[in-house]
């Protein structure tokens, strides 16, 4: 998400609409494969960051994200610390919340740090997927997706969703105009107030979890 040219816009945005984000040379992965590849999976929300910025870009640093749902995981986690280093495709910084907002869900693939076992880093392919929660107060990977190339069909499953969630609604100034306008006839955003708008599909996660393979997961 963080590819553009203002952090703002990097987390916010498709940078190609039918594409989800990969680096240029990164070909599509299957969410089986990115478990498998995984030593950690979790849903989990953005806590706080501290990173070294240039240009307010982060450039070096961890965050912080409190585990909500571990899918795979060898101990018991509350809050896990993510690493990351450089500019690069598919690197894995997050928005930091301000005291006045949530931080934002994700659904997490990520290795421990070769240089630091307490930490983990995203894998190759990217590190993350937004994750929103509806009005039934439920978990829906939002869709279309953005963070990683997925190869997996996830438009047959995509369903019309209401969200509660503040991170369904994205600032006009957020969106590549061409990216707005192919979502926006597609049904996949709609208005919401004067310069924003509202996503409107979602996967919910209980349906997200088998395709990342029961046998990649924690039993």
């Amino acid at each position: 998400m963080l590819r553009t040219l203002t952090l703002a816009l990097l987390l916010s945005t498709l940078p190609a609409y039918g594409q989800d984000t990969g680096g240029p040379d990164s070909g599509p992965v299957s969410l089986a494969e990115l478990a498998a590849a995984a030593d950690l999976v979790v849903l989990a929300q953005a806590r706080d960051t501290d990173y070294f910025m240039r240009r307010d870009i982060p450039v070096s640093g961890s965050a912080y994200l409190k585990v909500l749902i571990p899918y795979k995981a060898t101990d018991p986690l509350d809050i896990i610390e993510v690493y990351e280093k450089g500019l690069h495709p598919n690197e894995c910084y997050f928005p930091n919340p301000t005291v006045f907002e949530e931080g934002r869900r994700y659904l997490l693939f990520l290795n421990k740090d070769p240089e630091d076992e307490t930490r983990y880093r995203g894998l190759a392919q990217g590190c993350a997927l937004d994750v929103l929660v509806n009005d039934q107060n439920r978990y829906a990977l939002r869709y279309p997706v953005n963070g990683i190339t997925l190869s997996d069909p996830l438009n047959a499953l995509a369903r019309e969703m209401t969200f509660s969630d503040g991170y369904a609604i994205v600032d006009e100034d957020d969106l590549l105009p061409a990216d707005r306008d192919a979502m926006r006839e597609a049904g996949d955003i709609v208005p919401h107030t004067a310069g924003q708008w509202m996503y409107t599909r979602g996967i919910p996660l209980g349906e997200v979890r088998p395709l990342m393979g029961t046998e990649n997961l924690s039993r």
